[in-house]
């Protein structure tokens, strides 16, 4: 049972069977049994309508604790989930439910709302995300087993459901378990295929390697679960261990979070650059950049002692008791990295991608590599495609237990990123040390060849862009032989000081100046545009470059 995914998840709701396992913030909350029964219902519904296993079973809505029993009710069914992000438009949802082949659709509330079922004409029903009642069935049975499903339920279960009912799909490791559509930055969503074996070993892994976590402890989930790093981490990883989680249920803001950080307390969080930037770039950087603080910062021994009162403010922001915060989706600021770790604040960067499902490199807080992003982890291989792999940038490529079967229904695009000897290329480009420890430069469908030959990483403009003053967010961009500056102000602080259009003008202009001083002359930005909204981003925060390219 321990070598198979749904063997750990079975064996983990009956050991902590009287132990909470989710709860609403400020709503619902389950016990493992209450999970337990829950579970039983959806299978008993399957069942009794014609859902076999290896269908292919649709899910949206908002993270919540209806959302995670529906995803282990129809993955321990033997089911294949396909997670829908809440925030994709209606003709995405339909287009991924029929590309699919989805037979079932569990929708909450507010996502049906938005759906038409005449355009998801082959799902057999849709079903309400959290209760057993029917948005529509094109077949009689699904209504006649809802109509009379308490009553059938209890004749199977009279006694209710006991551990020795919770008895899973046993199921093969090469066996398809989920088909996670991402959206990504460069184009149309491609469906990811993931076994069990794959989410297998990355949560073996989570047990092996994150032994600070114990049954019974708290986790709170912040990032989407249709997206893998937080699906993997934060509920299949928790779920095994016997943790609390705790759902947002809403827009995870920074007041958000610090509220529910105060009164849960977890004790790991995971996290995406950008809300950590956020936070450190509004809250602390404006109170070092005071001139009273500016001049204590200059003596030894109150710099010392300022360091560990922002220290603990920044940890009390996150509740106090986390053993560490892993970030991870995107590159983390260069500035932010370097001052969080003179702060000695808890924190490392993981690496992986939904293709991995997702976890490519981790290394724990206290020994981890300032720069990197992580070292291999276990039953993965990764390689650099250049000359010599520690100094000269190549791209990424890895190989192992984690990655993905392939693109569903889409041979040619495996084919142009996973090789038969099961080799699957990033599309990363970086660096790897002689300890395992991986250093990312970029994208490598973002890099621009200069005029003179020479590689330019947009990534490392943005990065130093991104701290000048005024300057929220940007984007990097070639038109023709030019380098141009896509930038976003920060328009709180601009509004805050009361700036007209022609004095951002300047300051971008001062801003690029300096900026071009800093990096080499063949990467020099020759012009910018000021954007007035954010740039659109996935749900992993990420910018769609896509949409800012010429």
């Amino acid at each position: 049972m321990e070598e198979f995914f749904l063997g750990l998840i079975e064996n983990s709701i009956k050991q902590h069977w009287d132990l909470p396992a989710f709860t609403d913030y400020k709503g619902d909350s389950f016990l493992y049994k209450d999970v337990a029964d829950r579970i039983a219902r959806l299978h008993f519904f399957f069942e009794n309508t014609g859902i076999k296993k290896g269908d292919k079973v649709a899910l949206i809505g908002r993270n919540s604790s209806a959302w995670a029993i529906n995803l282990f009710g129809i993955l321990s069914y033997g089911a294949v989930a396909v997670p829908i992000l809440q925030n994709f438009k209606s003709d995405n949802v339909h287009h991924i439910v029929n590309h699919s082949d989805s037979k079932v659709l569990i929708a909450a509330n507010s996502a049906w709302e938005n759906l038409s079922a005449a355009e998801m004409p082959n799902l057999h029903y849709s079903l309400q995300m959290k209760k057993l009642s029917l948005w529509q069935s094109k077949h009689k049975t699904p209504y006649r087993i809802e109509k009379k499903f308490n009553s059938l339920f209890e004749k199977k279960y009279p006694t209710g459901v006991h551990k020795e009912d919770v008895q899973f799909h046993k199921e093969n490791p090469d066996e398809l378990a989920i088909l996670n559509y991402t959206s990504g930055t460069s184009g149309f969503s491609k469906g990811v295929m993931i076994s069990f074996h794959s989410l297998w070993s990355n949560t073996k892994f989570a047990q092996d390697n994150l032994d600070f976590i114990k049954a019974g402890d708290k986790v709170v989930c912040i990032l989407p679960m249709a997206h893998m790093y937080g699906l993997a981490f934060e509920i299949l990883n928790s779920v095994n261990i016997g943790c609390h989680v705790h759902f947002l249920t809403r827009t995870p803001s920074p007041n958000i979070i610090a509220k529910a950080f105060d009164t849960i307390k977890p004790v790991l969080i995971l996290s995406v650059p950008l809300i950590i930037e956020k936070i450190v770039r509004k809250k602390i950087f404006p109170l070092l950049e005071k001139p009273h603080m500016r001049i204590l910062t200059r003596i030894p021994f109150l710099k010392d002692k300022i360091k560990e009162t922002i220290a603990k403010k920044l940890n009390d922001f996150f509740g106090g008791q986390f053993y560490e915060v892993v970030i991870g989706g995107a590159a983390i600021n260069q500035e932010v990295e370097q001052f969080l770790r003179s702060i000695n604040f808890r924190y490392t960067i993981g690496y992986g991608m939904t293709e991995c499902s997702p976890l490519i490199a981790y290394e724990q807080w206290d020994t981890f590599r300032l720069g990197s992003v992580g070292r291999v982890v276990d039953r993965m291989q990764v390689k650099i495609d250049s000359t010599d792999p520690e100094n000269v940038v190549g791209e990424i490529m890895v190989n192992g237990d984690n990655v993905m079967m392939g693109y569903y229904k889409n041979e040619e695009a495996t084919q142009q990123v996973l090789s038969k000897e099961g080799w699957l290329r990033t599309g990363d480009l970086g660096t790897i040390d002689k300890d395992g420890f991986i250093y990312i430069k970029g994208r490598s469908k973002n890099m621009i060849l200069s005029a003179s030959g020479q590689n330019i990483y947009p990534e490392e403009i943005e990065d130093k862009l991104n701290n000048m003053p005024f300057i929220d967010e940007s984007v990097v961009i070639s038109i023709g032989e030019k380098i141009v500056a896509l930038i976003h102000p920060d328009w709180e602080q601009v509004d805050s000081e009361n700036l007209k259009h022609e004095e951002i003008e300047k300051l971008m202009q001062a801003n690029i100046k300096e900026l071009n001083n800093a990096i080499p002359s063949y990467s020099t930005v020759s012009s910018f545009k000021i954007y007035t909204e954010e740039f659109e981003k996935t749900p992993k925060r990420s910018i769609k470059r896509y949409l800012y390219q010429p």
